[in-house]
């Protein structure tokens, strides 16, 4: 991210000799590898300082048309090899970036970064990155709960055992299960744009906050300088600019920008790996491929590794949260520069995370498979014991005492269940009580009494309803980009 101070290093080489993150190398899309390339960095500062060229011009301080023509004529002519030099010498980036840009606009140069701080191109241009991040970020989420809210409502009707602490629960459906993922997902939907939206500009500061430079460059004159910070700000693209900063804007809107990214990370992990588990009961299954290859030395494996990858990745996105609330915590007064270097890596690290596991989860939600016929095994197996109070109930209609009725279940169900654990059979409760005389006056309703639909609950209501009433509006100002298809870099 755009910082001054941390003025260290030389440009990492490029290729195959060196590290390059994984992130960019790897795994993220283009589009946000490009909004946090250097590219995109320095023509926002440029651009910036074009802005205020522009609005001091405005205001009435002496900047002429043909020093504005000049720099908006050379926002894209960087050159980086100067660049690299320059702060090299000067261990400035700031200073390095507008020596070059000055080197290139020798007309405009002496009024470049005029009454500005290095935080005015650096703050407010990572201010700007974030903004574009989540305008990338919004829509792939939006697209994977549109993808998921299709899988659910598909299989609103399929009944599925329910797990509580991964142990055999009452049925749901296939369709609601997915729903608790997408409710999650809704939630995080709501939260990066309420913090996209909540997003302020840093605007025309000064060195620590008081615009005092500025105040100097129009001779006292308060409301132009009022009229400067709104006039850069609308420039930019924002509503409204901090009203209080110190050199920086404050560093805990890093922390509600990583909180979302983080609690989305969350989502993600806790969705794939439900997957993960249902690989494992062959009752689901992300998309594998025709060439793919699960294993090395085990060719017959299937191996779950698109939900594998995005577990791996969010877990790291849920751990940098803790970056910025380190570096909230320990900015001094009104700035200390070991927040830079930091924000470099954490800032830039969580939206390529995010980018990510969001194109990931996409390709996965794209082409889940379920498998029927397995789940409706895995019912026959659980459901007799399920359905031993429904058995008890029809037998006191029927005239019987519900206590004898208790005692001959109990008997018959630990024989069952000896079976199923000693013997390693299947379920054969059912058969057991077919076969006791004593049952006889609903032996014709057992087919009725073990229709799995019976156990579901208002589970497929539920899901029309949370589809229509929740997630349909909200992914509405989304519909344009929908149709948009995901794809793996790797």
């Amino acid at each position: 991210m755009a910082e001054s101070g941390d003025r260290g290093g030389q440009q990492a080489p490029c290729g195959y000799d060196s590290y390059r993150s994984p992130l960019a190398s790897r795994y993220a899309s283009p589009e946000m590898c490009f909004v946090f390339s250097d590219r995109y960095k320095f023509r926002t500062w440029r651009q910036l300082w074009l802005w205020l060229a522009e609005a001091e011009q405005t205001l009435g301080l002496p900047i002429t048309d043909e020093q504005i023509q000049e720099m908006r004529s050379n926002l894209d002519n960087i050159d980086f090899k100067m660049a690299a030099e320059e702060e090299k010498q000067l261990r400035h980036d700031v200073m390095a970036h507008v020596h070059t840009f000055g080197h290139c606009c020798p007309k405009a140069a002496a009024i470049i970064h005029l009454g500005a701080t290095s935080c005015y191109v650096g703050d407010n241009t990572d201010l700007i990155i974030l903004r574009n991040a989540f305008d990338l970020l919004l829509p792939k989420l939006a697209r994977v709960i549109s993808r998921l809210a299709d899988f659910a409502k598909e299989r609103a009707d399929l009944p599925t055992l329910g797990f509580t602490h991964f142990q055999p629960a009452q049925l749901t459906t296939v369709g609601k299960r997915c729903c608790l993922w997408i409710q999650d997902l809704c939630m995080d939907l709501q939260n990066l744009k309420r913090v996209r939206d909540d997003l302020r500009f840093r605007g025309v500061k000064g060195t620590t906050g008081t615009q005092a430079s500025f105040l100097q460059l129009f001779e006292g004159d308060d409301q132009k300088v009022e009229q400067l910070d709104k006039m850069v700000t609308e420039k930019a693209g924002f509503k409204r600019a901090f009203i209080i900063t110190g050199q920086t804007y404050t560093r805990k809107l890093d922390i509600e920008v990583l909180s979302v990214l983080a609690s989305l990370g969350a989502s993600v992990h806790k969705i794939c790996t439900d997957i993960r588990l249902l690989a494992n009961l062959k009752e689901m299954e992300e998309p594998f491929e025709k060439q793919q290859i699960g294993s090395s030395a085990m060719p017959y494996k299937r191996n779950p590794m698109r939900s594998e990858r995005c577990c791996s990745l969010a877990r790291h996105l849920m751990t940098l949260i803790m970056d910025p609330l380190q570096t909230a915590s320990v900015q001094w007064f009104e700035r200390t520069l070991d927040d830079s270097a930091n924000r470099r890596i954490c800032l830039a690290e969580a939206f390529l995370t995010a980018d990510t596991i969001l194109n990931t989860l996409q390709n996965i939600s794209e082409g889940l498979v379920v498998y029927p016929k397995v789940i409706e095994r895995r019912i026959r197996q659980e459901l007799p014991f399920m359905a031993t109070e429904n058995i008890i109930m029809a037998m006191v209609k029927a005239g019987g005492n519900r206590q004898d009725c208790h005692e001959k279940i109990r008997v018959l169900s630990q024989q069952a269940a000896a079976v199923v654990k000693q013997e390693g059979g299947d379920n054969d409760l059912i058969e057991r009580i077919q076969a006791d005389a004593y049952f006889s006056p609903i032996h014709s309703q057992l087919d009725h009494l073990l229709d799995p639909s019976s156990f579901t609950g208002r589970a497929s209501q539920q899901v029309q309803r949370f589809l229509e009433e929740e997630v349909y509006p909200l992914l509405k100002p989304y519909e344009s980009v929908m149709k948009v298809k995901a794809e793996l870099c790797l």
